[in-house]
């Protein structure tokens, strides 16, 4: 096998471990995966599985349908010391229309999950809007008051501190200051539009749900991982107070962060 060939397998190898390493520990235990693990005895078991789970969770996300007894037969080959069925230029070139073919199905993916989240948000804010206490603003943007505060509302070169929760449309929360255990500290001319527009509306002290459509929030890209594209975002926020300009610069010094221009 060609070295850049290896390289780029240990690179996927690698990446994945921390995907995997990541996803084990945000979730919630699982007894029973975790009392299956008991089986492998060795320490030979636990690594093979650990191989093929790594392999498996990234082969899935090329969204190429793969023939899992091929895929056993080259990697025993492989280990085996066998004679490739492919010699390495024709390793490289298949590693070169790998790539290709996984950038057309992501695309395609991207597109096609595109085109459903834009419907399902028109549809939720056609019927969101009708709802008691729910308000609309011009570019689109929707807001309900949970909570009533009496302090000041921040301008858009203001930093603010907030404690929020944020989810998509099918309820899985993305994100969330609540759960971490400790509010946020921004400027608002450096998040998203919606985000931006929606705590300028707030008084300190208040507490708002802001329905954000993809177009005021990351657009048809999303963050890959985290926020699909096209997708419309709703949060729940509390906004704690303004931070005055001093506080605000010291924490961006003390946390070694330019502050937002």
């Amino acid at each position: 096998m060609s070295r850049t060939l290896f390289a780029a397998l240990l690179t996927m190898l690698l990446l994945g471990w921390t995907a995997v390493a990541q996803e084990e520990a945000e979730a919630p235990a699982d007894q029973a995966s975790t009392a299956a693990s008991t089986e492998l005895k060795t320490f030979e078991q636990r690594a093979s599985y650990f191989f093929g789970q790594v392999f498996g969770r990234n082969l899935k996300e090329t969204y190429i349908e793969v023939d899992i007894e091929v895929l056993a037969r080259g990697l025993q080959d492989a280990l085996e010391g066998k004679e490739s069925l492919f010699s390495d230029q024709e390793m490289e070139a298949m590693n070169q229309e790998i790539v290709g073919k996984v950038q057309e199905l992501r695309q395609k993916k991207t597109a096609e999950e595109g085109v459903a989240n834009k419907k399902a948000q028109e549809e939720f804010l056609v019927a969101n809007k009708e709802k008691e206490g729910v308000m609309a603003t011009e570019s689109g943007l929707q807001y309900k008051e949970l909570k009533a505060g009496d302090g000041p509302k921040p301008a858009l070169t203001d930093t603010v501190k907030v404690h929020y929760s944020g989810r998509l449309l099918d309820g899985t929360v993305f994100d969330s200051s609540y759960e971490r255990g400790e509010p946020m500290q921004f400027g608002l001319n450096g998040v998203i539009e919606g985000w931006g527009e929606g705590l300028q509306l707030m008084p300190v002290g208040s507490k708002y749900e802001l329905y954000i459509p993809y177009q005021l929030a990351y657009k048809e890209v999303g963050i890959p991982g985290s926020i699909p594209p096209c997708s419309l975002l709703t949060f729940e926020v509390e906004l704690l107070e303004i931070v005055a300009p001093e506080a605000a610069e010291d924490a961006a010094v003390a946390e070694d962060v330019a502050p937002a221009e």
